[in-house]
């Protein structure tokens, strides 16, 4: 089984985008009485990857898929001095994985290693598109932009977003959605992640729903789900999503999405 864990090299972040309303990182940082607004460099964890015990051995074993940076953006301004080292320490890990997120788009080519190329193998980023609106201004900087490994992240999702445009890209690999949590979360209305998973099936992109969220719309009722539940919600609805599409060829699948709507 693939290991994973989070990598936090530096924390705190600015909103700039209507995904980050109710971000998770701020709701935290309050409960500890921290400014999310003031970047800082991780004391203890910037060197988390090549992390060695007493016996000289890397901490995380090859084959650990790094969440990298999810309490920040890797692509934030205040970074920009740290991020050097951080891709040093991604490039001497190559046993390894690490999936980067961004809603900064715009700053990802002016901020890769040299020897980036096309990208390393090691390395998926994915970029937000929680709205049709900044999917529209993120996808095709995202298109243009040198990534070897590249997912969608339409997360948290706020409307039903067509990303058929951008799908038709052998670039992207995969499509994730997931719903929004905690304090002052807003709907995941299940037929918009419906509509997403056949737009992903119809195109042949694999797809993840990895989160309901914690008001999960389905069939006209509003579930209140936990957190803990979210993430097991959300794979049973992939699951039935599947059985129910199995035997639907994708060419078909553009009558459904027509009477759907």
């Amino acid at each position: 089984m693939l290991e994973q864990t989070t990598w936090s090299p530096w924390h705190g972040c600015h909103k700039c985008s209507p995904g980050c309303a109710n971000c998770f990182v701020y709701l935290m940082d309050k409960r500890y009485g921290r400014d999310t607004s003031v970047v800082v460099k991780s004391k203890g964890g910037f060197d988390l990857p090549i992390k060695k015990d007493k016996n000289g051995k890397f901490k995380y074993p090859s084959g650990t898929n790094f969440k990298t940076c999810f309490t920040s953006d890797f692509f934030i301004e205040e970074a920009d001095e740290w991020r050097e080292d951080a891709w040093r320490m991604i490039k001497a890990r190559p046993d390894c994985t690490f999936i980067i997120a961004t809603k900064r788009v715009e700053r990802i080519k002016y901020h890769l290693p040299d020897d980036w190329g096309d990208g390393y193998d090691n390395v998926t980023i994915s970029v937000d598109g929680e709205t049709q609106e900044r999917a529209d201004y993120r996808m095709p900087i995202f298109r243009d932009t040198p990534i070897k490994h590249r997912y969608i992240f339409v997360s948290p999702i706020l409307e039903y977003v067509d990303l058929t445009p951008y799908l038709k890209d052998d670039k992207i690999e995969k499509v994730c959605v997931g719903g929004e949590s905690y304090s002052g979360a807003r709907i995941c209305d299940f037929s918009w992640v419906e509509q997403i998973f056949i737009d992903a099936k119809r195109n042949g992109k694999p797809f993840m729903f990895h989160q309901t969220g914690s008001k999960f719309l389905k069939d006209g009722k509003i579930y209140n789900v936990r957190f803990g539940d979210q993430y097991i919600q959300a794979e049973k609805a992939e699951q039935y999503l599947c059985e129910k599409y199995k035997d639907v060829a994708p060419h078909d699948l553009k009558d459904i999405i027509q009477k759907q709507r």
